[in-house]
C-alpha cells in the first residue's frame, strides 16, 4: 500500500467512525428548569446557568453560543441548544429539577360582559363592574400572537400616566415603534429564540399580531370602549372588555407559522414578573399537565388565567387544568341569529347564520336541491349552479366532525356555482367559528340542526320542483334565547390528570 492509499484509507476510517457521533450530536433546544432562584440579582442567577452549561460544553463561549433563554427574574432556569446527551448530563446535576424538550404549542364582542352582569352603566347592585373601577390601572400581561394597536380597542383617550410601579419596556421592531406603545398598551416584547428563521419571515418581527388572535383575546380583556359597532348591522352595540380601564402589557411569544414555543412563553412569564403585571393571560392550548412558570407567578400574587381550549363537545378534553390557574371555557351568550328559510309549502322554518349583505339575498325563490354530504363526488353528478342544496347527510354524524363537513362543503358548493347553502349539524354549533367562510363567496348560508334538516328532506321528496328562500338575518337579545351552554367547540373537563380538581374554573363568553 502507497502513502496515498493509506492516508486515504486512514481519512476513510476517520469519517467512518465518525458517523455515529454526527448522527447523535445533533442538537435541539432544551429547557432546563431548576426550580426557585437562589439569589436576587438576576446577573448573578444567569451566571450560574452559564456556569451549569459550561461544565458540560468545555467552556463559556460554547455556553454562550448554546443559551436562546435565561429565565432569571421569577424563576430559575434556562433554554439552550444541547444534544440527547448533554441534557442527559444537565439532568444528573444537582440544582436540575428537569430537563425536557422545548415543545410547541398553539393558540386555542357587544353583548358578553352585559350578559355575565358586567353592565358599564349599571348602577342597581351588585355593580361588580363600578365597584371594581372598571379595572382602573390593572395591569395584564397577554402571552399571544402580539396586537394591533391602532385598533381602537386600544385608544388611551382619558387615561392617566402609566402606573408608576411598572417596569417593562416597548420592544421596538418591524411596523412597531415606541409610538405604538401609549397609556393603555404600556408595554411590549416579543421572542425568537430558537426558531425556525424562516418560519418568522411570514409575520412581524415585532410585537404587531398578524394573525388577530392577540389583538382578540386582549380586547376581550381589556378593551376600551367603542360605540355603535356591528357586523354587517347584527350584534350592534358598544364594543368592550371585561376590564375596560385596565392597562395592558404584550407579550408576542407565538408566531403564525411558528406556533408557541414553550422555551418562549417561559421567558415571557419571566419578563411579565419582573416588569410588574398584576394578571397573566395565556390563551394558549397546551397539552403539558404543568407550565411552571405560571406556580411562581402565582406564588408571587399573579393569578394566571389560561384558556380551556378548542378540544370539544367531548369530555375530558380541557387542557391547562393544573389546580393553581384559573382555566375558563367559553359559553353562549342570550343573543342569536335566527334567519328564516321558506319553503315552497309556505312552512317557514328558522336556522341560524349571519346573512347580512343585502347582495346575497333576495326575495326570490330557488330551486332546492338534497345533495347528502356534499361531497365532491355528490356535487359532480348534480346539477349545482342556481341553486340552493341541503348537506344533510346523518349517516356520517359519527364519522365526520361538523366543522369538517362544513368547510368542505362551503368550498365545494361555492365553486359549483350554488345560489346558496343549508347546512345541517348534529349536537353542535359552529355558528361562530365557520359562517363568516360563505361571506367571502357571497352566497348565504344557513346552520340548522337535524329535525328541521329532515323537514327539508322530506318537502323536497314530497314535490317535483322544491324550492326555498333564504331570508336576511336578524339579531335577538333575550326572549327566550337558551343560555349560556358551553359553546360546542369548547374543551370539557374533567381533567385526565387532576380529576379531584373541579375544572372549569370559569366559563366567560370569549368571542
Amino acid at each position: 500500500m502507497d502513502l496515498l492509499s493509506a492516508a486515504c484509507s486512514a481519512l476513510l476510517l476517520v469519517l467512518v467512525l465518525m458517523l455515529p457521533l454526527s448522527a447523535n450530536a445533533s442538537s435541539k433546544l432544551y429547557i432546563v428548569y431548576m426550580g426557585e432562584k437562589k439569589h436576587d440579582d438576576p446577573s448573578v442567577v444567569t451566571a450560574s446557568h452559564h456556569d451549569v452549561l459550561a461544565s458540560v460544553l468545555g467552556s463559556k463561549d460554547e455556553a454562550m453560543k448554546s443559551i436562546r433563554y435565561s429565565y432569571k427574574y421569577g424563576f430559575s432556569g434556562f433554554a439552550a441548544m444541547l444534544t440527547k446527551s448533554q441534557a442527559e448530563t444537565i439532568k444528573s446535576l444537582p440544582g436540575v429539577v428537569s430537563v425536557k424538550p422545548n415543545t410547541r404549542y398553539q393558540t386555542a364582542t357587544t353583548r358578553s360582559w352585559d350578559f355575565l352582569g358586567l353592565h358599564y352603566y349599571q348602577t342597581s347592585a351588585p355593580d361588580l363592574l363600578r365597584k371594581a373601577k372598571y379595572g382602573e390601572d390593572i395591569i395584564v400581561g397577554v402571552v399571544d400572537t402580539g396586537i394591533w394597536p391602532e385598533s381602537r380597542s386600544f385608544d388611551d383617550s382619558g387615561y392617566g400616566p402609566v402606573p408608576a410601579r411598572w417596569r417593562g419596556v416597548c420592544q421596538i421592531g418591524a411596523e412597531f415603534n415606541a409610538t405604538s406603545c401609549n397609556r393603555k398598551i404600556i408595554g411590549a416584547r416579543w421572542y425568537t429564540g430558537g426558531l425556525d428563521a424562516e418560519k418568522l419571515k411570514v409575520d412581524y418581527l415585532s410585537a404587531r399580531g398578524m394573525d388577530g388572535h392577540g389583538t382578540h383575546v386582549a380586547s376581550i380583556i381589556a378593551g376600551s370602549l367603542v360605540r355603535n359597532v356591528s357586523h354587517g348591522g347584527l350584534a350592534g352595540g358598544v364594543a368592550r372588555g371585561g376590564a375596560p380601564r385596565a392597562r395592558l402589557a404584550v407579550y408576542k411569544a407565538c408566531w403564525l407559522t411558528a406556533g408557541c414555543d414553550v422555551a418562549a412563553i417561559l421567558a415571557a412569564i419571566d419578563d411579565a414578573i419582573n416588569d410588574g403585571v398584576d394578571v397573566l393571560s395565556l390563551s394558549v392550548a397546551a397539552p403539558e399537565t404543568e407550565l411552571p412558570g405560571t406556580l411562581h407567578a402565582v406564588a408571587r400574587g399573579i393569578p394566571v388565567v389560561f384558556g380551556a381550549g378548542n378540544n370539544g363537545p367531548a369530555a375530558q378534553t380541557i387542557l391547562n387544568a393544573v389546580p393553581w390557574v384559573l382555566t375558563v371555557a367559553a359559553t353562549t351568550i342570550d343573543r342569536s341569529f335566527p334567519t328564516v328559510v321558506s319553503l315552497g309549502n309556505n312552512e317557514k322554518l328558522v336556522g341560524q347564520s349571519v346573512n347580512y349583505n343585502a347582495s346575497v339575498n333576495s326575495d326570490d325563490f330557488h330551486a332546492l336541491l338534497f345533495a347528502g354530504s356534499c361531497d365532491e363526488q355528490t356535487l359532480s353528478f348534480t346539477n349545482v349552479t342556481g341553486n340552493v342544496l341541503l348537506c344533510y347527510a346523518p349517516w356520517e354524524a359519527s364519522s365526520k366532525p361538523p366543522p369538517q363537513g362544513f368547510s368542505s362543503a362551503v368550498t365545494g358548493v361555492s365553486k359549483a356555482g350554488a345560489k346558496g347553502l343549508i347546512f345541517a349539524q348534529h349536537n353542535s354549533n359552529i355558528l361562530e367559528q365557520y359562517t363568516k367562510a360563505c361571506s367571502q363567496y357571497f352566497m348565504p348560508c344557513v346552520l340548522v340542526d337535524f329535525e328541521i334538516a329532515h323537514r327539508i328532506e322530506s318537502y323536497v321528496k314530497s314535490v317535483e320542483m322544491p324550492v326555498v328562500k333564504i331570508s336576511r338575518t336578524f339579531s335577538v337579545v333575550g326572549n327566550g334565547v337558551l343560555s349560556p351552554r358551553v359553546a360546542a367547540f369548547s374543551s370539557r373537563g374533567p381533567s385526565i390528570d387532576f380529576p379531584a380538581i373541579i375544572k372549569l374554573s370559569r366559563s366567560v363568553r370569549t368571542a
